[in-house]
């Protein structure tokens, strides 16, 4: 086997190690059973802002952040007792600049020729702006999460009173056929009247979307899919009958999501009621339900053969609330909002396809349970 060096240039194995030691790009100490420093590479000076002769006078402690003085304690005995042979912990350390750093300790130990510890190896990795990054995302998280519990009591509150006023209203216009039976008659009665119930149904929509919002994980369960859809197909068959709709359910059934039962009811209902109502007159409509597994998600796939939808053209208001993309006089442009916040506040998401004239295809994607 050829030699990596020359034997006549071969280095010297202690600078050789010397050179490794000192230009690794982590930090390495070795240190004394006492927590004494003993020798420290380069990377460690910087890292700590001391000199090797600063860092060689120190005990440890003395630039260890008070809170972490405990963490080695168990794992240091583990190691000492030769139970592990190296561990690895989290502490902060305050440079000589007086920053606090976060640090990845990698713990080993040298034991003499009788087999007795000796000297113990820790090698430094600097995970301060992880760390960093961490906790100010973790503070983002509470900040979203403070406003939203305020929007949504704000939400509570604004739909609540609203709900108090036009309910009121509708009272006030029936004391008023009562007493006055010629109101009936009168064009601008009956436009306020038709406000008044615009409004009810407005308030009505936005209670339910106030009411959609992420939800508790103890509220989730395993449901399985199958079942689910045949339970759906059975609540809108009477309607499937009606308009001679051929419903096919492919869904697997041995697959389960992860959802709330009254969510995972409405987001089924509302997308095969959809398939219905946008139904072509020109072929007799036809539904088809499919799954598959995709990574961690269960792929729910409705497809239809109905009206279709220009996805070009209204792709990025479908899902908008008072949305609507046929002259359909049912359609208000509420339930395909609700259903996509249904699906995300699960941790969900939809996708769509779809073509005019040829139809939709919804894939609805659920955390697997």
């Amino acid at each position: 086997m050829k030699a990596l060096y020359p034997q006549s240039n071969f280095p010297d194995t202690y600078n050789f190690l010397e050179k490794i030691f000192n230009n690794v790009s982590n930090g390495i100490a070795i240190l004394g059973l006492d927590g004494e420093w003993l020798k420290v590479n380069n990377f460690m000076c910087s890292l700590l802002g001391y000199s090797k002769d600063e860092i060689l006078n120190m005990n440890i402690k003395d630039i260890l952040y008070r809170e972490d003085l405990g963490v080695h304690k168990g794992k240091y005995e583990s190691l000492i007792s030769g139970k592990t042979n190296q561990y690895r912990v989290e502490q902060r350390y305050f440079r000589k600049d007086g920053d606090l750093i976060w640090v990845l300790v990698s713990v080993s130990l040298i034991r003499d020729q009788d087999n007795n510890p000796y000297n113990v190896i820790w090698q430094f990795t600097d995970i301060t702006k992880r760390k960093r990054q961490k906790a100010k995302l973790k503070m983002m998280l509470n900040v979203a999460r403070e406003q939203n519990e305020r929007l949504t009591a704000f939400a509570d509150i604004i739909t609540h009173n609203l709900r108090s006023h036009s309910g009121n209203l509708n009272t006030i216009t029936q004391f008023l056929e009562e007493d006055y039976i010629d109101l009936l008659d009168n064009e601008n009665y009956q436009l306020l009247k038709s406000a008044i119930g615009n409004l009810e149904q407005t308030v009505s929509h936005l209670t339910e979307v106030a009411k959609t919002k992420q939800v508790d994980e103890s509220e989730i369960k395993a449901l399985n899919l199958y079942d689910y859809s045949e339970k759906a197909i059975y609540n809108i068959a009477a309607i499937a009958r009606h308009t001679n709709t051929d419903i096919i359910n492919e869904v697997r059934d041995h697959l389960y999501v992860r959802a709330i039962p009254a969510y995972l009811d409405s987001i089924l209902l509302n997308f095969l009621s959809n398939a219905i109502k946008y139904r072509s007159n020109k072929r007799l409509p036809k539904i088809r339900l499919t799954s598959e597994v995709h990574e961690n998600y269960v792929v729910l796939t409705i497809k239809d053969n109905g009206l279709g939808i220009d996805l070009k053209k209204h792709g990025d208001k479908l899902f908008q609330m008072y949305k609507t993309f046929h002259y359909n006089e049912d359609a208000i442009g509420v339930g395909l909002f609700i259903t996509k916040n249904h699906i995300e506040s699960l941790g969900g998401k939809v996708l769509v396809k779809s073509e005019v004239g040829v139809g939709s295809e919804f894939s609805v994607y659920f955390k697997q349970a």
